[in-house]
């Protein structure tokens, strides 16, 4: 890791740019698979999996004997392990249902508000280097909990066309409806507009790598909604003297390690502390079975020397990380003052594995500053707010008027004579 000392403010946007390419860069693939998709289907996802999977599909969908199969190899320990994190995540994600709203906002003019699930929603799981079948906790969990009725799940299959048992073991624990043997691009184009083996839906999720990303924004174009922009994984973390360099190191590669194009970013003000933890990340890189991958990561990545608290604060709302650690004599000041960060992890004891697996929130983020205008996937992701209103009698001769004015101001008479003709009627 770089380290930077005290760097001025018109430097910050270059020294925190993200490893990533340049959309323009991307956008050509991405643009030309979901022609060809949405040309040739099937076909067309078909050639994509082969191209970039390596491999050739009779079918794509997994079947039940699949999920059994997959199910059954699954250790116990694993799978009261991922039954642990399941309750966890069910227990936070329950706590967030909310009441309807419902309120007279004036006399006899009665408005409420109601939340109903998205119907189809689809669901994008990482193979790759890494299958995240904690992921699928993290989306379909809160899924069932909305009350979503098709659920569809796309990951790219491996050399032999099967998808991670652990990904159909937590799948089928889940209630997913639609499990594809997809990734990628053409994953993302199968679910925007829909083949004969995979569904349509109205809403994508799930992080990926940057093609994916584009491909969730390009769907948008063609009246599919998203979760958020989730590219590359990145940490930062704000450390001092009180921190402990071990624990600050380990928690740097647990992100490192990710992909080769993470990004993690230590904020310090003080010399001793990173010298310890790069001591520490060298030291605990060496037994990493994805040390490559990290190493590469790390060459993305950087440490801050910043004296002053309040700069150093400035400078994280600036970057607005996708996960954030607080690791310092004055947590209090940060939690409080934080404003742009996906998710917040404070104290010596709080490592951001854990919200990637079993404490209940939800590990899918928005990533590359996102955070400034994004919110982590929660049960509202999975829902829709629909307002109602009903006015009676006395409630139009209190609002008529006001309506009647407004919309003659705009020059909408259609507007008015919708009023205009009830209160004629009310007022004989």
């Amino acid at each position: 890791m770089k380290t930077i000392v005290n760097p001025k403010k018109e430097d910050w946007s270059a020294l925190l740019q993200r490893p990533t390419q340049s959309i323009e860069d991307i956008e050509n693939t991405v643009n030309q698979i979901f022609q060809d998709v949405q040309q040739h289907g099937d076909f067309a996802v078909a050639k994509y999996t082969s191209i970039f999977d390596g491999v050739e599909l009779d079918d794509c969908i997994v079947s039940e004997e699949e999920i059994n199969k997959a199910s059954n190899s699954v250790s116990i320990e694993l799978k009261n392990a991922i039954k642990k994190a399941k309750l966890n995540i069910e227990t936070f994600h329950k706590a967030q249902k909310t009441a309807k709203v419902e309120i007279e906002t004036a006399r006899g003019v009665l408005c409420w508000q109601e939340k109903r699930p998205i119907e189809k929603i689809g669901l994008y799981i990482p193979g790759g280097t890494a299958p995240l079948f904690s992921t699928v906790l993290m989306l379909a969990v809160p899924a069932q909990i909305a009350g979503c009725k098709e659920i569809i799940l796309c990951s790219p299959p491996n050399k032999e066309g099967a998808i991670a048992k652990e990904i159909l073991y937590t799948a089928q624990l889940c209630g997913v409806t639609k499990i594809v043997k997809a990734g990628g691009i053409q994953a993302i184009a199968g679910l925007t507009f829909g083949t004969d083996a995979i569904p349509k839906v109205y809403k994508i999720f799930g992080p990926g790598n940057q093609f994916v990303t584009v491909a969730k924004q390009l769907s948008t174009k063609y009246g599919v909604a998203i979760d958020m922009p989730a590219g590359p994984s990145e940490l930062l973390v704000v450390a001092d003297d009180s921190a402990n360099a071990t624990y600050v190191a380990s928690d740097l590669l647990s992100q490192a390690e990710h992909g080769t194009d993470s990004q993690v970013i230590l904020v310090s003000d003080s010399k001793n502390l990173i010298k310890k933890v790069e001591d520490e990340i060298e030291n605990q890189l060496q037994y990493l079975p994805r040390k490559d991958i990290a190493q590469k990561a790390l060459q993305n990545s950087k440490a801050f020397l910043i004296e002053n608290v309040e700069e150093a604060l400035e400078l994280i709302n600036d970057y607005g990380p996708e996960h954030l650690i607080i690791s310092t004599m004055n947590n209090t000041f940060f939690v409080d003052n934080i404003i742009n960060a996906g998710s917040v992890f404070i104290g010596n004891y709080t490592p951001e594995s854990a919200g990637d697996y079993a404490s209940g929130t939800n590990h899918t983020l928005p990533t590359n500053g996102f955070s400034k205008a994004y919110s982590g996937v929660n049960l509202d992701s999975f829902t829709k707010s629909i307002t109602f209103q009903k006015i009676n009698k006395e409630g139009l001769l209190n609002i008529g008027e006001t309506i009647e004015l407004m919309a003659e101001a705009e020059g909408l008479q259609a507007h008015k004579n919708a009023v205009s003709i009830r209160l004629k009627d009310l007022k004989k």
